[in-house]
């Protein structure tokens, strides 16, 4: 037989774009419309519904940057259309080839019932099916002009991320609105030769059913009338029938299906704009649910719906409707899609708290999985996190964007570092917004690395971030190859469904130890500073209140709880946490807003501790101290003076004067208290940190080196910090000024000013302590660089094999060499208050109090001895989506900690990020608990959320070993009990003399409920 594929696949390529297609829509008249600009934020339907509107023709500009244009459209339904299947079809004029990120619209009766929206790939509404003909149709649309920030690919930078640069010029021309005959025959026919012509041309050209396909498409294309498409149909469709019909093979890879909308709840858009992207999504998915009795659909994110419940209550309550029926599934349990490196410990936690309590209450579902499709990497302590929440299994797809390495499964038993385990799963379909495409439903058969040990995945299937989710194409598609020889078969089905059956098919599925790391999106650590810095301060005032509103509780007659105000403010930092917004990829809206947010927060928790504190009575200064570490420390009381003072952990003790072991002394640029002595170098670097504990010099090059990089990734300017970055450097060495500035018994404080760049300017405070060996480094830039990153180096003479880093609840050890080319990716990493080198006998710490981005290198000198480098990221210059971040001031403070042991960074990095407090008070309670037992730390104390006034408290194992304490109170204990992180009760604990017995494993959080007497 003669080779005709070529022929015979152009031509139905163009039967079906250019005929076909244009055939789905039978016939259409034009509505009317009028339209009224909304002046400044979107309004309310019952002011838009009032507003005058002015006739609007189609072809016309309409649409300035973040406008919201209504369009009322008036049409009747014509009577010979009586039988058919008719709906309004509106082209709002979109652009380019993504279906979100642009312009939509929510389409309303005019009683303000919403009915579906409108977006670039699904842009119809149903009128009637079948229409009596004559019907009145009557709309008022709500249109948002979303300006599509990354329309020039990354290539250039646009003003259009926040309303105050955007301009008023308009972005879309409206091209039609109609109402139309949809000719099912003809939309049909479009769909089955979509799905074959896909599936033709993914098979291989020696496999037969290519060549089947090929001729049958052929064959029927025969049978096509090209003046009468309509006519012609249904006899095209049934020359197509044995193609379509023949069953999968026995072994095909079995996809499960389930339809998904990821909604960035900010991103390249602010907050307000999600708000209403959920709502049109959300109408669009229970308007489908209507249509398809087999469609589910899973939604993450109970900050989503409850947006949807408190301004679209009618959309609320058909979502309620689709759950109660079994098609939507409530998935995630996390308060947002949080970032999975940055946010702290407790507040992950938080994140499971709010969004598992959320569902429970509104729908009566406790998820069972993390749905995470989009973070950027995942830390170590998630899988006991997850556990401890309830969940039984984890999804992420994000890691199929390595750069350097293919991560070797999809479906796997991921441990974290206290050797918890959970069930994951990477859809190999490397996409959470599938389309069932040929070429996707072999990329995942491909792709799939279980091979001989499972046979199914996962495909969350629907157009995200406002492209309105699933659409009913999509569904028939996945009718089509429900069981289709020579694809993958698809089911539509439930998540826990899926995952279910994957772990009974797949028991022994191989073990991932620690973290999951992203070889992409490393500068998320770095980028928006301030958004970081409010996020660190934010889960330590909270912890702060916390504690503080509970010592009231227990101790203060007539003080309540601020469970509603606590509450709240935890739903703000946790919305912020989400995975454009801490990460810094997001627009300057977005960042300005969040900025604002963290200050509020800061603002009203303040208040709340000062109420607390203030409740225990007045009585003189006193120090309070939120750490959960003892303290002894050089603080400045209100008329700035520095003293010594001495504070149990969670405790208080009045403000007066200690002895501190030795004076400090300041002796030219040289600062000694018997611990450290410190040398500053004329161009402002340390040129020396001397232990006099150890007798051993700490650095080996001057430390505290400033770098500034070049600093232009490949593509994502905000998310990405590539390789190349280390080639091109400047060294900050020119010290305008080193002066001494505090010369104190107490302390010592040396200034170095900078001017770099492009008029930036950087003022450090290197500061030594009395009593304390931690050198701390007060940081104030006024920044002004584009497109650099600037660094801070400690070069120390220590031989690490490893970097210990702080992440949620514990720390992970990473190399320091770059043996394989798994550890060589890891040239940027994440951390939180601290990290750690060692060798045996000896360590040091570098902690920070806002940073998260480092890297560790290593080198051997010519004498023989090893230099292991940390260097913190400080603050980057991104122009691309935020063409002004990070620019300004920024204020923090990182410090470096000779002779340090894993328990002194724990203390430090708590006592850094938790500034003793002064207040005026009486003579403070006992502390609410204290512990006993190296190791065993306290994270969170606070009162049941069940309003019970049990007291709650969260603690874990900070070394790494195993750990065994004593847990006492400062208030009568009747009984206590191990709960899950939603409080819920596990077993009895153990009380022995009125305290709590506490034995952990290496990492181990355990959560105490404490019943008072």
């Amino acid at each position: 037989m003669h080779d005709e594929s070529r022929r015979i696949e152009e031509r139905v390529q163009r039967l079906h774009d250019q005929r076909i297609k244009t055939a789905v829509y039978a016939a259409t008249v034009p509505f009317e419309v009028e339209a009224w600009q909304a002046p400044g934020e979107p309004v309310p339907f019952e002011e838009a519904a009032a507003a005058s509107y002015e006739p609007f023709a189609m072809g016309t500009p309409w649409g300035p940057p973040w406008g919201t244009t209504w369009f009322r459209m008036r049409g009747q339904v014509p009577a010979e259309w009586a039988g058919k299947r008719v709906e309004a079809v509106i082209d709002l004029g979109f652009v380019g080839d993504w279906p979100g990120n642009q312009a939509e619209a929510l389409v309303h009766l005019t009683d303000g019932t919403p009915l579906k929206a409108v977006n670039p790939l699904n842009q119809y509404v149903p009128i009637a099916n079948p229409a009596t003909g004559g019907e009145t149709v009557d709309y008022l649309v709500e249109a948002a002009s979303n300006p599509d920030i990354l329309a020039d690919n990354f290539s250039k930078v646009t003003p259009l991320g926040d309303k105050l640069t955007a301009g008023d010029k308009p972005l879309y021309t409206f091209r039609s609105a109609d109402i139309a005959v949809l000719d099912e025959e003809v939309w049909h026919l479009d769909l089955d030769v979509q799905v074959l012509r896909e599936l033709m041309l993914e098979l291989g050209e020696h496999d037969p059913r290519r060549h089947e396909i090929a001729h049958a498409l052929d064959r029927a294309m025969d049978l096509l009338d090209l003046d009468d498409v309509s006519g012609s149909a249904a006899a095209v469709r049934e020359a197509l029938k044995p193609a379509l019909s023949k069953p999968a093979h026995a072994s095909a890879h079995t996809i499960s299906g389930v339809g998904h909308a990821h909604i960035d709840s900010a991103w390249l858009w602010p907050i307000r704009e999600t708000k209403r992207k959920t709502s049109r999504t959300f109408s669009n998915v229970t308007s489908l649910a209507d249509e398809y009795d087999d469609f589910i659909f899973a939604c993450s994110q109970a900050q989503q719906y409850e947006w949807v419940r408190d301004n679209y209550p009618k959309v609320w309550a058909r979502i309620q409707e689709s759950v109660k029926n079994g098609q939507w599934a409530p998935v995630g349990g996390m308060w947002v899609e949080s970032d999975g490196n940055l946010p702290g410990g407790e507040a992950v936690a938080r994140q499971f708290v709010h969004g598992k309590r959320f569902f429970m209450d509104h729908f009566g579902i406790e998820t069972k999985g993390v749905w995470l499709p989009d973070s950027f990497g995942y830390n170590a302590a998630y899988p006991q996190i997850a556990k401890l929440a309830g969940n039984e299994w984890f999804l992420t797809q994000k890691i199929s964007w390595n750069q350097t390495n293919k991560f070797p499964h999809h479906t796997f038993w991921w441990e974290g570092i206290d050797g918890t385990r959970i069930f994951t799963h990477f859809p190999p379909v490397d996409t959470y917004n599938a389309r069932f495409s040929g070429e996707e439903m072999s990329r995942a058969v491909r792709n799939y690395q279980e091979k001989g040990g499972a046979s199914r995945s996962l495909a969350p299937f629907g157009w995200g971030d406002g492209g309105g989710g699933p659409t009913r194409e999509i569904m028939e598609r996945a009718r089509r190859l429900a069981d289709l020889e020579g694809s993958p078969k698809v089911v539509v089905e439930h998540p826990d469904e899926f995952f279910a059956k994957a772990r009974e098919e797949y028991p022994d599925a191989p073990v991932w130890v620690g973290e999951l790391y992203l070889e992409l999106h490393r500068a998320t650590y770095t980028s928006q500073a301030r958004t970081k810095q409010g996020n660190r301060r934010s889960e330590h005032l909270l912890r702060e209140a916390e504690l503080w509103a509970t010592t009231a509780a227990l101790h203060a007659p007539g003080y309540s709880y601020p469970y509603e105000k606590l509450d709240r403010l935890w739903k703000t930092v946790l919305l912020h946490q989400f995975h454009d917004i801490l990460p810094g990829s997001s627009i300057a809206w977005v960042h300005r807003e969040a900025e604002a947010e963290y200050a509020r927060v800061a603002r009203e928790l303040n208040e709340l501790t000062a109420e607390a504190v203030a409740a225990l009575g007045t009585g003189g200064p006193r120090v309070f101290n939120t750490s959960p570490c003892d303290r002894a420390e050089v603080i400045r009381t209100a008329d700035g003076a520095p003293v010594y003072v001495e504070v149990p952990a969670s405790g208080s003790a009045p403000l007066t004067d200690a002895e501190p072991p030795q004076p400090v002394t300041v002796n030219g640029r040289t600062l000694d208290n018997g611990l450290v002595r410190v040398e500053v170098a004329e161009d402002g670097t340390l040129a020396s940190v001397f232990d006099l504990r150890a007798g051993r010099e700490v650095l080996a090059e001057p430390g505290n080196l400033l770098r500034l990089h070049t600093d232009l990734p490949n593509y994502w300017d905000a998310w990405d910090i590539d390789k190349h970055y280390k080639n091109r450097y400047t060294d900050l060495l020119d010290a305008s000024s080193v002066t001494v500035v505090e010369q104190d018994p107490l302390l010592g404080a040396i200034r170095v000013e900078r001017d770099f760049g492009k008029g930036s300017k950087i003022t450090q405070t290197i500061t030594v302590r009395a009593g304390s060996p931690r050198i701390d480094i007060e940081t104030d830039i006024d920044w002004h660089e584009t497109e650099k990153i600037l660094k801070a180096a400690f070069p120390v003479d220590i031989r690490a094999p490893h970097s210990s880093a702080e992440i949620q609840f514990g720390h992970i050890q990473r190399p320091t060499h770059t043996n394989t080319s798994w550890e060589a990716a890891r040239f940027e990493v994440s951390g939180h208050r601290w990290v750690h080198l060692g060798e045996p006998g000896y360590g040091v710490a570098v902690i920070n109090d806002s940073t998260y981005g480092h890297d560790v290198s290593r080198t051997v000198r010519e004498d023989g001895g090893t230099t292991t480098t940390v260097r913190l990221s400080l603050v980057r210059a991104p122009r691309i989506p935020d063409p002004e971040a990070d620019q300004g001031r920024h204020r923090f403070t990182y410090a470096l900690l000779p002779g340090a042991t894993i328990e002194d960074a724990v203390a430090e990095g708590y006592a850094l990020n938790l500034p003793l407090r002064v207040a005026d008070a009486a003579g403070a309670p006992a502390p609410v608990v204290s512990v006993e037992g190296e190791g065993v730390t306290v994270e969170a104390v606070k009162l049941a959320d069940d309003t019970s006034g049990d007291v709650v408290v969260r603690l874990y194992e900070s070394r790494g070993g195993r750990a065994t304490g004593v847990l006492r109170t400062g208030f009568p204990l009747a009984g206590a009990q191990i709960t899950d992180l939603l409080e819920r009760p596990l077993e009895d604990a153990e009380i022995a003399d009125g305290a709590v017995p506490v034995t952990l494993r290496p990492f181990q959080i355990l959560t105490l409920r404490l019943r008072r007497g």
